[in-house]
């Protein structure tokens, strides 16, 4: 394993297209690979100054209203480019709705009712944006992301369509 966390990794790869933000990093990340890997503002603001700290990123341009721009540096690249070759090690499943699914019991039915249905109606918009993303991607890697997107989708939905609101 990499001694680079996957936040830290995650910000390190968005970079490589030059500078940013950290509200930019922000929502890059969400439109890259929200579907899979989620990446809080906070996590962003608090790995940014580390990563600078280690020599992997050096401030750039001051921008309005304060915003600060980040830079790759050969030892990013190099640090990033170890992370990648690394061994990757389990993938940890962080669902809240799974998780509120698990205590449901201890709601009405109609609160069960409510998460159900609103949890359909998110994990079909995902599934929607999931299926535009995967027609529209130009490499294979993004294409093959887009559909782990959508089979997840898939996944959830059938998962709410198995439990009884009831």
């Amino acid at each position: 394993m990499s001694d680079l966390n996957a936040t830290a990794a995650a910000l390190l790869g968005l970079l490589h297209d030059g500078p940013k933000t950290g509200g930019q990093l922000v929502a890059e990340a969400g439109d890259r690979f929200g579907a899979f890997f989620s990446v809080t503002r906070s996590q962003v603001y608090r790995e940014l100054p580390a990563l600078a700290d280690q020599g992997l990123l050096r401030l750039g341009k001051q921008g309005p209203r304060s915003s600060q721009q980040y830079v790759l540096t050969a030892a990013g690249k190099k640090a990033f480019k170890n992370w990648l070759l690394s061994e990757p090690g389990p993938d940890h499943l962080r669902s809240p709705l799974i998780l509120r699914l698990v205590h449901a019991g201890s709601l009405t039915a109609k609160q069960r009712e409510s998460l159900i249905t609103t949890a359909r109606s998110t994990y079909g918009q995902e599934q929607e944006s999931a299926k535009s993303a995967a027609k529209t991607a130009e490499d294979p890697y993004s294409k093959a992301v887009a559909e782990f997107g959508l089979a997840h989708a898939k996944a959830v939905l059938k998962l709410l369509d198995a439990i009884p609101t009831a």
